[in-house]
């Protein structure tokens, strides 16, 4: 089984600036390609680094929601503040979530990786909690000896 812990954690707040995937959700290669295109974009127009300026620490969050029956996808960082271009502010709740740790070569990879291993290994082996939806994550949180280190932040309850 993959290593994985489940923690307590406050409730808090991502402002986020997203986009609609529109690839069904088992086409995993269309859905990975739809976020590749979508941080390309938000770090070329600078969206990315207005974000990082009003954030309450370096940490910074991928975060898939259902929102009116459409997949969201969203780049994020933990803050109060907000800004004009940002299309919505995520709030998680305070309690479980099991937490899958990792290390990749790109952010991309990173956040992949932890949503292939939270979702297509942990999650299935783990009895004793369930997701029952609600907006998840995968945090990068940051860089050493050239690699991206980060979690996968999923709410889940007490079956």
């Amino acid at each position: 089984m993959s290593q994985f812990t489940l923690e307590q954690k406050e409730s808090f707040n991502v402002l986020g600036i997203g986009t609609e995937l529109k690839s069904h959700y088992t086409d995993f290669a269309g859905i990975n390609k739809e976020k590749a295109e979508f941080w390309s974009a938000v770090e070329v127009d600078g969206s990315l680094d207005k974000l990082k300026s009003i954030a309450t620490n370096d940490y910074i969050f991928a975060v898939n929601e259902a929102v009116n029956n459409k997949m969201m996808y969203y780049a994020g960082v933990m803050t109060e503040a907000s800004l004009p271009e940002a299309s919505r502010m995520i709030q998680f709740p305070k309690g479980e979530y099991l937490v899958v740790k990792g290390e990749a070569k790109t952010s991309e990879e990173l956040s992949n990786q932890l949503a292939g291993i939270a979702f297509g290994q942990v999650l299935p082996e783990v009895n004793e909690v369930a997701y029952v939806g609600g907006p998840n994550t995968s945090v990068e949180m940051g860089q050493r000896d050239g690699v991206v280190f980060g979690e996968m932040w999923i709410p889940v309850v007490r079956k």
